[in-house]
């Protein structure tokens, strides 16, 4: 059996979720998403997942924090050693206007492309996995593609978030005889893997945000 990994940008996929939701309010139902039981519905024959590995960074606001929080602890619940947490962090940068000069402070993700990068290249040289599937489309992630495409065997997949677009990753897809997955085509597989509204297992239960029901 070939050992899949699904290498998710948090940041990427949630904004696309979000984005999407503006056009199709259906799309906020996905916010609370089984994210094992969504990719597990793209395996093929002869495949079986290894991980979906999930890299983000805590939100500096306390409510998104919390949200994001019960998201993440519901889907270690439900999927255990399939579901791993790579987190970065975010920093407030002042953002100042050239025509006024006032200064607004603006949270910035830090660390994700550094850890989506070393971590698909670690599993790929290390053998911990046969296929490569970076579930993003921030072509910042194309050098680490490359580098495993010219220098391992392994697959290499990619999946663009709802919303989100890269013409560079779709160009080395093609090339390379592929083509990137668009996940706003599979909106009944993401209905599929929407989680219960509680999640419990044991003495430990989370519920989904009341913002996002």
């Amino acid at each position: 059996m070939d050992k899949v990994t699904f290498y998710v940008d948090g940041f990427n996929f949630y904004y696309g979720l979000k984005a999407s939701k503006k056009s199709d309010p259906d799309w906020a139902k996905f916010y609370w998403i089984d994210l094992v039981k969504l990719f597990s519905s793209f395996l093929g024959e002869g495949q079986e997942l290894e991980k979906v590995v999930y890299f983000t960074a805590s939100p500096l606001n306390v409510e998104k924090s919390r949200r994001q929080s019960a998201f993440l602890n519901a889907n270690k619940l439900l999927n255990g050693d399939k579901f791993e947490i790579v987190r970065g962090k975010y920093i407030e940068k002042q953002i100042t206007c050239p025509n006024c000069q006032y200064s607004i402070p603006r949270p910035e993700e830090k660390k994700t492309d550094v850890n989506i990068s070393v971590r698909m290249l670690a599993d790929s040289i290390t053998d911990n996995t046969d296929v490569v599937v970076l579930v993003s489309a921030d072509s910042d992630l194309l050098p680490p593609l490359e580098f495993i495409q010219q220098n391992t065997k392994k697959r290499v997949k990619v999946y663009f978030p709802p919303s989100r677009y890269s013409d560079e990753l779709k160009d080395n897809m093609l090339h390379h005889s592929s083509k990137p997955v668009l996940l706003r085509k599979n909106k009944k597989r993401f209905e599929n893997a929407i989680m219960p509204d509680i999640v419990e297992l044991g003495n430990k239960k989370y519920t989904k945000p009341e913002k996002w029901a």
